[in-house]
């Protein structure tokens, strides 16, 4: 009986991954190495693991720090079968986890979003558990508040890359006061490091203030806009990602997410 549910599910591999709930029982009842699974790149298999985003995980195979089977893969596209294959990272084991962990962190002003930096405080200092997390995206050493951590690749990827279009708002303070028309060239888009940035919206608070929330998160982008214009940031940050908000989670804090929360960012 087990061979040939086992067989069945060879078969019919695609049936199952495109009706899951029509065959969520015969496919239960066949072992887990006896189930065709889909090879990975191993990239995303350290991302998958909670061990480091995607890009950390090119940075570590191109170093020769991951190793497969007792072979050390220093290729990148090398894929992986989660099932069968053992994997390491520094001579330590790889698993990929089941239980996923969701974080917002109002990260305070002289951290860096790091999971290392030697002689400098990061924000892995703040969080106390005892799974491993790391940040989803940057905020500068000088910017504060709101910043996601969690130990799930997909959705570290699916938050990073800009075609998922999640926005992302930012209080902004500048040092002089700020025209109407420097804040439409902001707004507009404008060429920062070979490119125009994408379209932004913008709220005046007062005339040094004003909201801004962007589609995209280039390295400093809103302190290299604000240069443009003949300005410089006094204080930077952001207040929401997506549908999690800041809200009165004090500085130096983290809280779980809640599942409504998770739901609308899964």
């Amino acid at each position: 009986m087990a061979k040939d549910l086992a067989l069945f599910g060879r078969t019919l591999n695609i049936h199952l991954i495109s009706y899951p709930k029509k065959w969520d029982f015969l496919y239960s009842q066949v072992s887990s190495s006896q189930r065709i699974m889909p090879l990975i790149r191993l990239q995303k298999f350290l991302s998958n693991a909670g061990i480091c985003s995607r890009r950390q995980g090119e940075e570590y195979i191109l170093n020769g720090r991951v190793q497969v089977n007792g072979k050390t893969i220093t290729t990148l596209g090398t894929k992986t079968d989660p099932l069968k294959d053992q994997v390491f990272l520094d001579l330590k084991p790889v698993k990929i986890i089941s239980d996923k962990i969701y974080m917002a962190l109002n990260k305070p002003k002289g951290y860096i979003t790091s999971c290392s930096q030697p002689g400098q405080n990061i924000v892995l200092d703040l969080i106390n558990i005892k799974q491993r997390v790391y940040p989803v995206g940057r905020l500068d050493k000088d910017s504060t508040g709101l910043l996601l951590l969690t130990n799930d690749g997909r959705l570290h990827h699916k938050l990073s890359h800009p075609s998922f279009d999640h926005e992302k708002e930012y209080l902004v303070t500048v040092k002089n006061p700020i025209s109407d028309s420097a804040i439409q060239r902001i707004a507009n888009g404008m060429i920062i490091m070979g490119t125009k940035t994408r379209p932004a919206k913008i709220k005046r608070i007062s005339a040094k203030r004003f909201s801004i929330t962007l589609k995209e998160g280039r390295n400093r982008q809103i302190r290299r806009m604000i240069r443009k214009v003949g300005n410089s940031v006094n204080q930077l940050k952001r207040i929401r990602i997506a549908n999690i908000k800041l809200g009165t989670l004090e500085q130096g804090t983290w809280r779980f997410l809640t599942e409504i929360e998770k739901n609308n960012l899964l």
